[in-house]
């Protein structure tokens, strides 16, 4: 009787040190890494099939990933700042979602951008972390000229959403460039570029404030 008593408290505590080892694991992972880019969530449903995971980036001690379906998508955050589920609407719109569409920047203000084309347009949506709790930006964002990114443009440690714009209504050769602020309203524009292959830093263009104006004169 007492030896069957050993062998189920070794048992115990042998299955409570390998627990503990995962979740030591998993907080020390390395930050910024991509998490797999294929399986299945059998519990969730993206459009009418069971959810795909596209891709994944770790965000500080979260993961953001991307799940997709045929005619919808979801945005899934799982880790230390709580789970959280959105649905992906450009996924709902019909953009094509693939392992290049997940763009993030952590910083105090964590900012993750989902992209994908559409008709020869980038429509993108946006997640931010602030306090610990993620949260939709409520503007949609889209991009004419076919480029929609992160980089931050007025240095205040967040990324700011800088997308390609077509001038003239598409009428015409111009492009500009186009920055929003994930936390505020429109940074401003670029002056035109009589195409956007000539837009700075082309095909990921990445201006400064200095080269930014209001966008009523761009």
């Amino acid at each position: 009787m007492g030896a069957s008593r050993s062998v189920q408290v070794t048992a115990a505590v042998a299955a409570a040190v390998f627990v503990a080892g995962l979740v030591h694991a998993y907080f020390q992972r390395p930050h910024n890494t991509d998490s797999g880019q294929s399986g299945t969530d059998a519990g969730a449903r993206c459009g009418t099939t069971v959810c795909q995971v596209i891709i994944g980036k770790s965000v500080g001690r979260d993961l953001v990933e991307l799940l997709g379906g045929t005619g919808g998508g979801r945005i899934r955050v799982t880790g230390e700042s709580g789970p959280f589920i959105f649905e992906m609407t450009i996924a709902e719109t019909g953009a094509t979602v693939n392992g290049n569409s997940l763009q993030c920047s952590e910083a105090p203000v964590s900012v993750c951008l989902v992209r994908g084309d559409l008709n020869g347009k980038s429509l993108g949506e946006v997640l931010i972390r602030k306090d610990g709790t993620w949260s939709r930006a409520q503007a949609p964002y889209q991009a004419s000229a076919g480029y929609i990114g992160l980089h931050d443009v007025n240095a205040d440690g967040t990324a700011d959403i800088v997308t390609a714009q077509n001038g003239c209504d598409g009428q015409c050769n111009n492009a500009f460039v186009q920055v929003f602020s994930a936390i505020g309203p429109v940074i401003g524009c670029t002056s035109p570029a009589p195409v956007r292959e000539q837009l700075d830093g082309w095909p990921a263009p990445t201006p400064n404030l200095s080269q930014i104006r209001p966008c009523a004169d761009a």
